[in-house]
């Protein structure tokens, strides 16, 4: 595991069909039923980096790297931007 991996996630199992996902030690998001258990087979499979990578993509809350590009294409662009 290295300090890139580590994207200050974490997540408790709550009885059979309830997982909290917590950034910093704070719940960001609350997963039930077949959601909760489809997540828990998913983080069975995944390494620490790849758990932290679901975890963001669950929570919405990860940049996908391409923001930049994105707002270059010309379909993005305005007539402000040039």
């Amino acid at each position: 595991m290295s300090s890139d991996d580590d994207l200050g996630f974490s997540f408790r199992a709550q009885g059979a069909a309830e997982v909290r996902i917590l950034r910093a030690g704070t719940v960001v998001t609350v997963l039930r039923d077949r959601l909760a258990l489809e997540f828990m087979d998913e983080m069975a499979n995944l390494d620490f980096g790849g758990q932290q990578q679901a975890m963001a993509r669950v929570t919405g809350n990860y940049k996908r790297g391409n923001e930049r590009r994105a707002a270059q294409h010309p379909r993005n662009r305005s007539s402000r931007n040039g």
